[in-house]
């Protein structure tokens, strides 16, 4: 048949029709182990009543005179002369009393002297009777002229003497009467049979029902399917994926997610008290049903998180979290939107860039050479070029003067003034500009807006920066106060919560608003550090002061001294400062 056209059965009907044949077959094999043990227990007694009976009948006087009697004569008498005989009609009553096949007695050559059937007195016996005539009693299942028999075998002793052995006795009953036993006893074997077979029907039924409950439905090879799909979809994407079962207990926790979160695998913890941001426990409440993204701060990263709930057919399965990463977006963002202004000045002073080589060319030509070389010293002390900052050169780090450069284009841009503080003392240089970059950008930027919004008519932002670079893996200290209004009636701690905005527009999803005071804050305390507000502000300004402690961000003057010393000695020559060292910065990548 076509591949297409099979009748496919059912897994749930295979495991079924497998347990009932385990079960039968288990059945037919107990309830034959139990016949025979049966069959071997009524063999065994037959056995015994045999040798009970023998030993008897070998026991008689009668019988031991009689038997000696005859061993003494010279040949053994006819059949005539024994079918007539004492040992024959002893034997026979015997025989018909306990119900035996036979009672047979025997000479010491093994000759029968007494047999059920008469023709064969004084024949040789048909089993081998060497063993009772060598003074050993012993029991037989065999095959004899009479049939399939349980029996025993007895020597006879002379009546005088207790070691002459004059004949045997052999006593055996019929395997039939055996089996005629084995029936009788076989009806509760039969009964005990049918009712575990019974049982095992209807456990069989009852696992089917529950197995198809679990499944839901599905065969083994659609499991499959799903389990290696879960598996390469999971493991495979970038995206953190989290599910919660109906009962609240987490069924899945990638590992993109155990990153994203910055902590262990979660799988089979209770959603309620598992250690992730509140607003991710929002998305699943009852009453959410497919809520819109929001951006969530967790291990230091910016995450887009979303929640669906799931179902199969009329089954609620749970729901599932996706959570994506905006953190490298928004530091790639910050550090373009850098780059970007400081272009914007450098483009603003290319002119400044032409007048003073036009002013040098112009001292050349008539011959003013000291005011050309004192034009060019005042030109290396201050830079090429001026960024609207004041006090910049309190800067000791050119990547710090570039950056901060660039913040005072865009403030002045604005109209807010961005000046350094006095107190400002830089000895070391930033080895990590990118998490220097997102707070004191975002700690700035914050700060102008605050000094763009107050009701101050001078608007203005003040940085300080000191570090600790005695050694490698300095701390970088930051303060940033503005001219604005102050954090007015609002606590210090409410504006560092996810979401927090001053902004009077309208905040779209995903948009990234309300999430730098939080970002910078888990950014500062995961590397030990903390940002926090030193002064709330007043109304009408000075506004708010925050300090942000940053440790291991910097590297120290010795070890800078050093890379500069190889750079120089590498031909690279000296690192200058202002724009001018930021731009070999920049074309060196």
């Amino acid at each position: 048949m076509p591949r297409n056209s099979r009748v496919s059965m059912r897994f749930s009907t295979q495991t079924l029709l497998l347990q009932l044949g385990v079960v039968l077959l288990v059945v037919l094999l107990s309830g034959t182990v139990h016949a025979w043990l049966v069959y071997e227990r009524i063999g065994t007694e037959a056995e015994n009543q045999a040798l009970t009976l023998a030993r008897t009948v070998a026991a008689d006087p009668d019988i031991r005179s009689g038997v000696q009697a005859i061993s003494k004569e010279e040949g053994t008498p006819p059949p005539e002369v024994l079918a007539a005989g004492s040992l024959q009609t002893a034997a026979e009553a015997v025989r018909i009393r306990t119900g035996a096949l036979f009672v047979v007695i025997t000479d010491e050559t093994g000759l029968r002297l007494a047999h059920p059937e008469t023709a064969r007195l004084g024949e040789r016996v048909s089993t081998d009777p060497t063993v009772a005539l060598g003074g050993q009693e012993i029991t037989t299942r065999n095959t004899g002229t009479l049939g399939p028999s349980a029996g025993a075998k007895v020597p006879v002793y002379a009546p005088d003497s207790s070691a002459t052995i004059v004949g045997e006795v052999s006593v055996g009953y019929s395997v039939e009467s055996l089996s005629n036993s084995l029936a009788r006893d076989i009806v509760p074997i039969a009964l005990t049979a049918g009712g575990a077979l019974l049982a095992g029907v209807l456990a069989s039924f009852l696992l089917r029902r529950r197995l198809q409950r679990l499944t839901l439905g599905l065969e083994p090879e659609e499991i499959s399917t799903l389990v290696h799909d879960q598996v390469a979809v999971l493991q495979g994407v970038d995206d953190g994926v989290i599910g919660i079962a109906a009962d609240g207990r987490i069924s899945v926790f990638n590992a993109a997610a155990a990153r994203l979160l910055d902590m262990p695998d979660a799988t089979g913890q209770d959603w309620s008290s598992t250690p992730v941001p509140e607003k991710l426990k929002q998305l699943t409440r009852p009453a959410a049903r497919d809520a819109e993204a929001v951006e969530v701060v967790a291990g230091g990263r910016v995450l887009v998180a979303s929640a669906r709930k799931a179902w199969h057919r009329q089954e609620d399965l749970g729901w599932v979290v996706m959570l994506r990463d905006r953190t490298e977006l928004q530091q790639l963002t910050r550090q373009l939107d850098a780059v970007g202004t400081m272009s914007t000045a450098l483009r603003a002073q290319r002119h400044e860039f032409a007048n003073q080589l036009h002013t040098i060319a112009g001292f050349m030509s008539i011959g003013q050479h000291d005011a050309a070389k004192e034009y060019l010293a005042r030109i290396s002390a201050t830079g090429p070029l001026k960024f609207p900052v004041e006090q910049a050169e309190l800067l000791q780090d050119t990547y710090l003067q570039a950056f901060v450069g660039a913040k005072g284009v865009e403030a002045s841009e604005r109209g807010v003034t961005l000046r350094v503080g006095p107190e400002t003392l830089v000895r070391g240089h930033v080895a990590d500009p990118q998490d220097v970059t997102t707070v004191l950008g975002n700690l700035i930027d914050n700060a102008v807006s605050a000094a763009v919004a107050g009701s101050s008519t001078e608007r203005w932002v003040e940085v300080e920066l000191l570090d600790d670079a005695a050694q490698t893996g300095g701390t970088l200290h930051i303060v940033v106060g503005d001219s604005g209004d102050g954090l007015r009636s609002l606590e210090p701690e409410e504006i560092f919560a996810e979401g927090f905005t001053t902004s009077e527009h309208p905040v779209r999803s995903g948009a990234g608003h309300g999430l730098g005071l939080a970002l910078v804050r888990q950014l500062a305390r995961r590397r030990g550090g903390d940002v926090r507000v030193l002064e709330p502000g007043t109304q009408g300004g000075p506004g708010a002061v925050f300090m942000a402690t940053i440790p291991g961000v910097m590297d120290s003057a010795e070890q800078m001294g050093t890379e500069q010393m190889g750079t120089e000695q590498m031909g690279a020559g000296p690192v200058g400062t202002g724009a001018d060292a930021t731009l070999r910065e920049d074309n060196n990548g």
